[in-house]
């Protein structure tokens, strides 16, 4: 059964600084463990989001500090019916290990089958989406949809942990409504059919992404002394400070960030350094936001053979460089621009003009995705 075990290990910390210094630190630490899956002490986890986390994303969060990430959601019916979209999201790559693989479905058979189906790709872990919130999913009695009958969501966790040899985690909210936080059984019950790890959103599903997320329970979930596997928090962690807060008040095994990573890798980077020093890292300069984007824009070509890779690429220029002044311009320039060159051109021009100018660190706007389901 996953859990914490006392180890000795060798953690690099490095410290991004203008002239891009790094450090080693040796510390023990408490490894956490999923199955045969060994952590870093409070590791740091990026969410599952549908449209956003695919590989040349993950390639990047990887690079600033991500411990473990997770898949795009994927359709336990449309892996089943070999759908394009939905084998595509099984695309995993050996420096992004350990990788988790992300199902959903309301169907136990076609829960099990499609775990079958993702063991043969050898992700590190399967993971069960009972999370996500918008209608398109729950109206099939999928995702969020499962909170409303836990009888359900326990035999469709039986299916999948059943079917695989890979460790089985879940990924839900606190309940389906404030009548019905049933989140302690929940994880009860989850663990007593054998999954090896939860990850809680610290909201309800008719609450989607309003208001504040509740860590509360949360901490009751990972407090209950007949819960043993590791207890990871989702919910609102948009800055090093708010990390340690929680951290120190909750008492959970770790934190999945999902939104504030977009555009914002170095998130992760700058939680560990925080956690390890008290102190914040320097904003990145502009020099290493062109150089993220570069390699996720490569990342992307690669992966989508061209031309798609590019246009999917678009979405994420804003987020990147927001908070530079002017910049609205060249954004515009690179939604439109479809030849690599020409988009290398002005990120170099971009690179150019604000050398030297530094977006001071705000709490990151946690963006609305209710109709892409991040979590």
């Amino acid at each position: 059964m996953g859990g914490c075990i006392f180890a000795a290990c060798n953690i690099r910390a490095v410290r991004k600084s203008s002239r891009e210094l790094r450090e080693t630190e040796t510390l023990n630490l408490i490894m956490v463990t999923i199955g045969n899956i060994q952590l870093p002490e409070f590791p740091l986890l990026l969410a599952p989001m549908e449209d956003v986390s695919d590989p040349p994303f993950r390639s990047v969060c990887k690079d600033n500090g991500a411990d473990m990430m997770y898949t795009e959601f994927i359709s336990s019916e449309g892996l089943i019916r070999d759908a394009i979209k939905s084998r595509q999201k099984l695309d995993i790559f050996e420096e992004e290990r350990p990788v988790g693989i992300q199902i959903f479905g309301g169907d136990e058979e076609a829960m099990a089958l499609s775990a079958k189906i993702v063991e043969t790709v050898q992700p590190d872990l399967v993971d069960i989406n009972f999370g996500c919130p918008v209608k398109k999913v729950v109206s099939k009695g999928a995702g969020a949809g499962v909170l409303k009958d836990i009888e359900l969501m326990v035999r469709l966790t039986e299916a999948v942990v059943k079917s695989t040899s890979l460790p089985v985690t879940v990924k839900t909210r606190l309940g389906w409504d404030d009548q019905s936080k049933n989140i302690e059984e929940v994880a009860e019950r989850l663990q007593d059919v054998g999954i090896k790890a939860i990850s809680i959103h610290g909201r309800t599903r008719s609450q989607m992404y309003k208001g504040e997320a509740d860590w509360s329970l949360i901490a009751k979930v990972k407090n209950n002394p007949r819960i043993t596997i590791p207890v990871f928090g989702n919910g609102d962690i948009d800055s090093p400070q708010k990390a340690l807060a929680y951290k120190n008040k909750y008492g959970i095994d770790g934190i999945m960030i999902g939104r504030a990573a977009i555009g914002y890798p170095w998130i992760f980077n700058e939680i560990k350094h925080f956690l390890l020093t008290g102190e914040m890292l320097p904003a990145p300069t502009i020099e290493q936001r062109i150089a993220v984007i570069k390699k996720h824009l490569y990342k992307s070509i690669e992966w989508k053979k061209g031309l798609l890779g590019i246009l999917e690429m678009r979405s994420h220029y804003a987020n990147y460089l927001k908070g530079f002044p002017g910049i609205k311009e060249y954004r515009n320039k690179l939604v439109l621009l479809k030849e690599l060159n020409e988009i290398e051109a002005v990120l170099e021009e971009i690179e150019c003009k604000y050398k030297g100018y530094m977006v001071e660190r705000t709490p990151i706007e946690m963006i609305n995705y209710h109709e892409k389901c991040a979590v």
